[in-house]
């Protein structure tokens, strides 16, 4: 124990050398993996109920940051660009409702980095900047989201903390509030979760909850990003499916994990993406890959072990959502959050088209959390 605390007390001195980051490992690697193949075991659904990559899988792993990276500047893809290019704008129009003084910054899944610049311009502009916890479950990502995010800033090496966890997952909730606590001790932090993130899960109500409830204390706020409609219909969801079908560097972007995981030939021309309607909350959108070829295929799988891929079954490789505003309003109420600031913009629209925007909501807990948790700190300590 004595040599892995004179190891971490070196670190601040590595770090002036800018070619290393530190990353904190939060849990068994190895596991995810076991994830990954669990979903793909599924059996044969060919509604896009079956087999599947879930959320965070889609962007673990070299490949998938890189072609995640060339999705976002894809003009095919304006959903994403938009969201990236206004993010300062809509920033700007909540910012005055952020708590005084220095504030601590945890993003959570930072993407490519720009928006958390923003913001940590925004806190370095009034000298209220504290320590940087960028959370990814994929390290590869972390690394390019960070160097992005402190890019031409002053942030000093020692003040930034990336940490590798899963953070949809409870327990591991409960030790980034740990951790997080432990460093900036009584002082406020801002989370946030931007880029429509938290659309990508299956029970979106019950991970903001969570996360509500793990890490939000009455001096803190969470910034939520989510992607909205003002139509509510079958015409409404074909023309949200096509703001993903119509991006050659998406369906690149989303086929990059199937590539990594199974040793299925790819055909971009079994790519679909589906729009749905999802009850009166929002247009959901399914992006699957379906066999094709009219046999039933093997696919090997990351434990060299195969499962049969029958012709018309699916693999789920993406989902999302676009919320109503009343869909977004009861899944607030539900996950027991009320808002400090917001900021609602209606984006790309036509004379024939659904008009689709972008919703920045700075939220505060509904109940007192926990107090605060006693430690050294990893940084200073």
């Amino acid at each position: 124990m004595a040599e892995r605390d004179q190891a971490v007390q070196r670190i601040p001195e590595i770090l002036r050398d800018t070619g290393w980051t530190v990353v904190l490992v939060g849990e068994e690697q190895s596991g995810k993996l076991a994830q990954v193949t669990a979903g793909l075991r599924r059996g044969p659904d060919p509604s896009g109920s079956g087999k599947l990559i879930t959320s965070g899988f889609s962007y673990w792993g070299l490949e998938s940051t890189v072609a995640w990276a060339h999705a976002c500047n894809d003009l095919y893809y304006p959903v994403m660009r938009e969201s990236i290019g206004s993010f300062s704008r809509r920033l700007r129009a909540v910012a005055d409702r952020l708590p005084a003084g220095p504030l601590h910054y945890v993003s959570l899944g930072p993407g490519t980095g720009q928006k958390d610049q923003a913001l940590l311009r925004y806190l370095d502009r009034q000298g209220r900047t504290g320590y940087y916890i960028p959370v990814d479950v994929s390290a590869e990502m972390l690394r390019l989201g960070q160097r992005e995010a402190l890019e031409h800033l002053h942030v000093p090496p020692a003040d930034v903390l990336p940490v590798q966890l899963d953070f949809s997952l409870p327990a591991n909730l409960d030790r980034l509030s740990t951790l997080v606590r432990r460093v900036v001790g009584d002082e406020p932090v801002v989370y946030s979760l931007l880029g429509n993130t938290l659309a990508n899960f299956d029970s979106d109500t019950q991970l903001l909850t969570l996360l509500a409830e793990k890490l939000l204390r009455p001096q803190d706020r969470f910034l939520l990003e989510v992607a909205s409609t003002a139509g509510q219909d079958e015409q409404a969801a074909r023309a949200a499916a096509q703001e993903y079908e119509n991006s050659p560097r998406f369906r690149e972007f989303v086929t990059s994990a199937l590539m990594q995981y199974t040793d299925l030939q790819i055909d971009l021309n079994s790519l679909t993406c589906e729009g749905l309607v999802e009850d009166d909350r929002a247009l959901l959108v399914r992006v699957v890959y379906r066999n094709r070829t009219g046999g039933t295929l093997e696919l090997t799988l990351p434990d060299r072990s195969t499962v049969p891929f029958p012709d018309q079954d699916t693999i789920r490789l993406y989902l999302s959502r676009k919320y109503t505003r009343e869909g977004l309003e009861k899944m607030l109420v539900d996950a027991r959050v009320t808002k400090a600031g917001e900021t609602h913009e209606v984006g790309h629209t036509a004379f024939d088209r659904p008009a689709f925007g972008l919703a920045l909501l700075l939220l505060q807990g509904g109940e007192a959390a926990p107090g605060p948790v006693t430690g050294p700190n990893p940084f200073r300590d």
